[in-house]
């Protein structure tokens, strides 16, 4: 219940923050939070991969790793909407809908074409979500199912103790 309340605190503060502020009128800011929120998630998310190759009994990465997947698509999500402010770096994407669906668009590889990032700020970015979810995504989904599937094997008599 807290995780889909968190989950949906991330998506109404997508729809609600003033990203229109952010983009060409403020291009530093826009990168500096870009980079500082990425990192942020990719050290948490990091840092959930270590504690469940560690076994940590007291941590959560079910409820956290999702909430961190939903953040950095979020992060993305407003970092294309930010970019597509200026008219020379994305066809084809106008709306923060617009640019949560090339998000994940772009995350599950599938790539219709209807959206193209033109501009090499656009294009840079759109490398780093593939280049992120192959690394951190992948590695934290894996994180994720390593731990779901030990707690099968090793039964209900340990998933107590837990």
């Amino acid at each position: 219940m807290v995780r889909a309340g968190i989950a949906a605190a991330v998506v109404v503060a997508y729809f609600l923050l003033p990203l229109d502020h952010l983009g060409p009128q403020r291009p530093v800011l826009s990168w500096v939070l870009f980079a500082v929120l990425l990192t942020v998630v990719a050290v948490l998310l990091l840092r959930q991969i270590r504690h469940v190759l560690l076994d940590r009994p007291d941590s959560r990465p079910g409820v956290v790793i999702s909430l961190l997947i939903v953040l950095s698509v979020h992060v993305f999500s407003a970092t294309y909407y930010a970019l597509a402010k200026s008219p020379d770096q994305f066809s084809g994407l106008h709306t923060r809908i617009d640019a949560l669906y090339f998000t994940v668009v772009t995350l599950a590889t599938v790539g219709y074409g209807d959206i193209t990032p033109r501009g090499q700020a656009a294009r840079v970015v759109t490398i780093l979500q593939i280049a992120y979810s192959f690394v951190f995504l992948t590695a934290a989904a894996t994180a994720l199912t390593t731990r779901m599937r030990d707690m099968v094997v090793r039964g209900p008599q340990r998933g107590r103790s837990r």
